[in-house]
């Protein structure tokens, strides 16, 4: 199923290395969740995520989960 991409203002992350090799990009969509992608392959799978879904994913980086 393709993602209906058009519209969207893709950020790169800005902690994307600067070679280039890893980075993601982040959009908002327009019911406030997220869709993010691989900058190397914008036209490849994009995962989504609701505003509760990145807001606990955001309060977790921020509390160290992932690290």
């Amino acid at each position: 199923m393709d993602f209906p991409q058009a519209g969207l203002s893709w950020r790169k992350a800005s902690y994307s290395s600067a070679e280039g090799q890893n980075c993601v990009e982040v959009a908002t969509l327009p019911d406030g969740g997220r869709a993010v992608r691989d900058s190397k392959n914008p036209g490849g799978l994009v995962l989504t995520f609701t505003v509760a879904e990145w807001n606990a994913f955001v309060m977790g980086v921020k509390d160290g989960e992932f690290g």
